[in-house]
């Protein structure tokens, strides 16, 4: 029998909304995935990833009881209590001070994956699915729009000031996931202009080679570090 095209990923999805939870359920067993969990609150979606310990857990922002920031203080918690767990936050708000948190952690193997993207602004289904296994891998899928808030965000959005036009984009980038053939498709360019570009991101960004972090992930979080 073929491998199912899920390829035996195990999520739990976190989401208020009974209609949108619905729709990711079937979207996600549609396509071969497990789907180990369907909540509607962050108590119960800390629960669910205690219990069932899944690849990935996609995590609304806004969550009972007060609708605010739940489902993201929950994802640092599951980060915190199971590192090997991955975090798609799914939403269409950006909340800055806990997406910084949430994405300037790092697990004891090195840098684990986490993944924001906003519901608006994903084209398509194959976009979402395939960020969604990113993260599930240990990559990274990040919304421009929620980078560049982040930025404006953060006290320590100097640490990019350095960096010129092309390498921005080059980093812009980068925080989607895309390689650097992707890169070099995306801004016509050659693969070996974006290797001098994120040579020159690494450092400008004080980032020097390490065997322990991600060095490519780690550009795009620089800034939320203290």
């Amino acid at each position: 029998m073929p491998e199912r095209p899920g390829g035996g990923l195990k999520i739990v999805v976190a989401e208020d909304s009974a209609v949108v939870r619905a729709g990711l359920v079937e979207i996600l067993t549609d396509r071969g995935y497990e789907v180990a969990a369907a909540v509607g609150d962050a108590e119960a979606l800390k629960a669910a990833v205690a219990e069932f310990r899944p690849d990935v857990a996609v995590v609304d922002v806004r969550m009972p009881p007060g609708h605010t920031d739940e489902g993201l203080r929950a994802a640092i918690a599951i980060r915190r209590d199971h590192p090997k767990v991955g975090i798609l936050v799914f939403s269409q708000y950006v909340e800055t001070r806990y997406a910084a948190d949430l994405l300037g952690m790092k697990s004891g193997g090195g840098t684990a994956g986490v993944g924001y993207l906003l519901k608006d602004r994903v084209a398509n289904v194959t976009e979402f699915v395939e960020a969604l296994s990113r993260v599930a891998a240990g990559g990274t899928a990040l919304d421009p729009e929620v980078v560049t808030d982040l930025m404006a965000a953060s006290r320590h959005g100097s640490a990019l000031a350095g960096l010129t036009g092309r390498e921005h984009d080059v980093l812009a980038l980068m925080a989607e996931g895309r390689s650097n053939s992707g890169i070099a498709d995306r801004l016509v360019i050659s693969e070996r202009a974006v290797e001098k570009h994120i040579s020159n991101i690494f450092t400008k960004l004080g980032l020097p080679p390490s065997d322990a972090d991600h060095r490519r992930v780690l550009a795009v979080l620089a800034y939320l570090r203290s």
